[in-house]
């Protein structure tokens, strides 16, 4: 389901960020969809906008009034054309791509790796270097230990994934043998 919704959302976050630069207004578009990716991932609101029955004009107003006067016209254009397209649930995968897409324009690339085991010190810094050599730009990594890998790691950023870990290299095996 993740993929899917970002599947969706990357063509919206793409327009965003491209209309944004270029108006040169590309942090005022961040906050914007920082804002609205709020308002939607509210419980309450999520519930209204996965409701079937509420109309999505009323949707729309609502986001827009909660988001007040200083959303940009353009972001409150972006909000009518979700609503009328059914995907207004998909606002925090947009900020969260957007957020990725300004990342890339400063040089830096979002890394999440997972690891089986705690990474000691040393180890997140020669990865890091690694990284940053491989991708051919600096980058801002986080760390999280998942013990289902059984071992290894399993590297994520943007539509890139290298997968060392025991559980993937099973998994391609089992695959393979047609398990």
């Amino acid at each position: 389901m993740a993929g899917e919704i970002t599947t969706i959302a990357r063509p919206y976050a793409e327009a965003a960020f491209a209309r944004a630069r270029e108006r040169k207004e590309v942090d005022v578009w961040a906050e914007a969809l920082t804002v609205l990716a709020a308002i939607a991932a509210d419980p309450a609101m999520a519930e209204q906008i996965g409701n079937p029955n509420v109309p999505r004009e009323r949707l729309c107003a609502a986001i827009r009034e909660i988001a007040g006067e200083e959303l940009p016209a353009e972001a409150g254009n972006l909000v009518s054309l979700l609503a009328e397209n059914n995907r207004l649930s998909t606002l925090p995968e947009i900020a969260r791509l957007y957020e990725e897409l300004q990342t890339q324009l400063e040089g830096v690339r979002q890394v999440h790796v997972l690891s089986a085991y705690a990474m000691k010190a040393g180890a997140k810094k020669e990865l890091a270097a690694a990284l940053e050599k491989r991708l051919g730009a600096k980058i801002e990594m986080t760390v999280e230990t998942d013990p289902s890998l059984i071992g290894g790691v399993e590297i994520r950023t943007g539509d890139l994934v290298i997968d060392g870990s025991v559980r993937g290299r099973l998994h391609k095996l089992a695959t393979e043998l047609q398990f």
